[in-house]
């Protein structure tokens, strides 16, 4: 009886011993397989290539955004100094002492006393009187006069010429006021 024991033993042993063998792990050569570097340095080199002419066309763009920016801010600054010349100069035609005064010299006469209209009733209030020259209001007040004091008399002061160069001649040759020169030896 004792070898149907062994039996199942015997039988475990190389079941076991065949999958350890097969579960031994055994070194298998490493097979190199390179991949070709032509593709792919070639890709690279177009991506690089597409990044720096696309960087390259950004900055110009960019730049001629800014040259044309600065064009405008220019133009920009002068049209709004010429807005504010000709604000100025308006201003300056409706000014209503500038406006009678031109009428005034084109022969207009503001009347003395004026006639008001109510729009009402068609009416007119005050009176009536033609406005002349004569008796036309001024629009231009007459200078004050100055008093005295703010205006004194001019003072004059005369000074004694100073004497010509012909006559400074005459006195030097005259020998009075002469006087003897050194000569230099060189």
């Amino acid at each position: 009886m004792s070898s149907p024991a062994l039996q199942p033993r015997t039988r475990v042993t190389r079941i076991a011993q065949e999958a350890v063998d097969k579960a031994r792990l055994s070194v298998v050569p490493r097979v190199r397989t390179r991949a070709p570097r032509m593709p792919f340095m070639t890709l690279v080199s177009l991506v690089l290539l597409a990044g720096i002419v696309g960087l390259l066309l950004f900055n110009t763009s960019l730049q001629q955004a800014s040259f044309a920016a600065s064009a405008l801010e220019s133009e920009a600054d002068t049209l709004a100094a010429r807005e504010q010349t000709l604000r100025m100069e308006l201003d300056e035609l409706r000014n209503p002492q500038r406006v009678a005064s031109q009428a005034q010299a084109m022969g207009m006469v503001i009347p003395a006393a004026p006639v008001f209209l109510d729009l009402e009733t068609g009416e007119t209030s005050g009176v009536r009187t033609p406005a002349t020259p004569e008796n036309a209001l001024l629009l231009q007040p007459p200078a004050p006069v100055k008093p005295a004091v703010l205006a004194p008399r001019p003072t004059y002061v005369e000074v004694p010429a100073a004497p010509r160069v012909e006559e400074q001649g005459a006195t030097a040759a005259g020998g009075t006021d002469a006087k003897p020169r050194k000569k230099r030896n060189r």
